[in-house]
């Protein structure tokens, strides 16, 4: 397991390296390289079943390693928070490294995630990006949608970042209705999931449809429609919180019919 403290005065330990996204593989088919000793450029990230692990952010290759959607597909679940913390603070690490203030070159300090700007001071902490993800559903159908960036064949939940002075059950309502024309009642809130591309955390909710009318916006969206959970199209990936949406409400309509 993750034990989320960050491993100061070690000299040696397991190391992730990471790419443009993409993580370099170590023994065992898993991202941590063996134990080996810290150069100063590394960011101590954790702690993995008791061992320290560190960061390397590196600049060149890496182009025929796999990237975060391929890792979190072959590993357990229980890889889960490692990946993702990886892959936030070395997204971090690669955007940051100069002043967003006064474009001065930022310093890492020791003793947690922060860049700190010598010339005015400005510190810098990883960012996170709220967003919500909600299934909509009416009676026991799931409105269901697709991007144009999508496989073939492939429908999710929808979803879309929260805008500045917004809660997040009003970009429920707001996202729902901008995307799929459809209007929302009551709304339920699910759990929440570290997004690691590059930055989110998903607020995962349930909404009751007023009507089962789609009106796609033709943008973000390239088709919706409702489906029954006899008749299902493709689904997302099994790691995501979006599929886990759609299989706890498959879940509820199966008990409800016993």
């Amino acid at each position: 397991m993750l034990r989320r403290d960050l491993p100061l005065h070690v000299a040696r330990g397991r190391v992730i390296r990471v790419a443009a996204g993409r993580i370099a593989p170590g023994p065992g088919a898993t991202p941590l390289q063996p134990e080996q000793e810290w150069t100063s450029s590394m960011q101590p990230l954790c702690y993995w079943h008791d061992e320290p692990v560190a960061l390397a952010v590196e600049t060149q290759g890496g182009n025929d390693w796999p990237d975060g959607r391929q890792w979190l597909a072959r590993l357990p679940e229980s890889w889960f928070p490692l990946l993702s913390t990886a892959l936030q603070v070395s997204a971090w690490l690669r955007d940051h490294s100069y002043c967003g203030r006064c474009g001065a070159a930022s310093v890492r300090l020791d003793g947690e995630f922060a860049m700190h700007c010598p010339a005015c001071g400005l510190r810098n902490y990883p960012r996170i990006s709220p967003c919500i993800i909600t299934l909509v559903t009416h009676g026991n159908d799931m409105l269901l949608a697709r991007s144009p960036r999508f496989p073939p064949g492939r429908y999710s939940t929808l979803a879309g970042f929260i805008e500045p002075g917004e809660s997040a059950e009003e970009a429920v309502h707001r996202e729902i209705f901008e995307e799929v024309g459809v209007t929302v009642g009551r709304i339920r809130y699910y759990r929440s999931q570290a997004w690691p591309f590059p930055h989110a955390l998903m607020l995962g909710f349930f909404a009751e449809a007023a009507s089962r009318r789609i009106r796609i916006d033709g943008v973000e969206i390239a088709d919706a429609a409702w489906f029954s959970p006899e008749r299902l199209p493709q689904l997302p990936p099994p790691y995501s919180i979006s599929r886990a949406l759609i299989e706890t409400h498959l879940a509820e309509v199966k008990g409800s019919l016993r």
